[in-house]
């Protein structure tokens, strides 16, 4: 039992590498602010998957760049986006929005009605969660259209990085990280100033970034080989619990039963959209 679960138990922690990160990014918002953390987090995180993947072996058509460039725009703007999203509204409600990107890209290549009834889940959820709801009238409507924006974000992230792998393999996250650092670091600096390098808090960046791409990318690529495609996407859709959680233990976010429930059907939707898709049984290679 444990050799069939134990790569379950490796993805469990690497989404919990992940929201913890951005836990521990919203903390250091009111030092460097999120464009700054978003700056270093995607710095960081190119610097160490170039000395994983060492790009400089492989070259890179005309054809391929293009594509690794977009997917490194796609990259920047959906980091950026996220944290300006947790920035104005709680954790586990801006992933539960963001996860729309991938179930619309997933609506994308299907056309039979069961896809288009996940689909309505989740519009259900997003409609729980607006701010002309009541109970969720104390949403940032930024901080919502932000988290809209990263779901849209993370859209293009899977289009263009699927096209990017295929046509320069692994080194693709590589060199479209360092793109989309290149893209948001001088944002970084026009929004944060000076206080985006101070020495007290690049430690806890470092960390944060580690958490958020290094380790979970390292425990994905471990996991993934061994697990059915399906399973893993079902496993991925429980990301907002997981933030959720995160967002509660390290900065008290606490969420309301209307934003329970609308988390819930938009993890619903994404489970059965993955559940009633045709899918190889086996995740072969690994490309962003």
């Amino acid at each position: 039992m444990f050799k069939r679960s134990w790569p379950v138990f490796i993805i469990f922690i690497s989404m919990i590498s992940l929201q913890s990160s951005a836990s521990m990014a919203k903390y250091l918002f009111p030092f460097i602010g999120p464009e700054g953390m978003t700056a270093w987090r995607l710095t960081f995180s190119s610097l160490m998957l170039i000395i994983i993947f060492k790009p400089w072996r492989k070259p890179i058509t005309k054809q391929a760049f293009k594509y690794v460039f977009l997917y490194g725009l796609a990259t920047g703007c959906m980091n950026l986006a996220f944290y300006s999203a947790i920035a104005r509204i709680p954790l586990g409600i801006t992933v539960a929005i963001e996860l729309t990107g991938p179930i619309v890209v997933a609506m994308c290549y299907s056309r039979r009605l069961v896809d288009f009834i996940w689909l309505g889940v989740a519009v259900i959820g997003l409609a729980i969660l607006l701010p002309i709801h009541q109970a969720s009238g104390d949403l940032d409507p930024i901080g919502i259209l932000m988290a809209l924006l990263a779901g849209s974000g993370w859209a293009c992230y899977i289009v263009f990085g699927r096209k990017a792998g295929a046509l320069y393999g692994s080194s693709s996250v590589a060199i479209g990280s360092l793109i989309a650092s290149l893209f948001v670091f001088p944002i970084g600096v026009w929004d944060s100033g000076s206080a985006m390098f101070s020495l007290e808090h690049l430690p806890l960046v470092f960390v944060v970034s580690l958490l958020a791409s290094a380790i979970p990318y390292g425990l994905d690529m471990i996991a993934l080989p061994r697990l059915p495609a399906q399973t893993f996407s079902t496993l991925m859709s429980l990301s907002p619990v997981f933030a959720a959680l995160s967002g509660f233990i390290v900065l008290q976010e606490q969420l309301t039963r209307y934003q329970w429930l609308a988390i819930t059907f938009i993890i619903v939707s994404s489970i059965g959209t993955v559940l009633t898709m045709s899918r190889p049984t086996k995740i072969k290679s690994v490309n962003p």
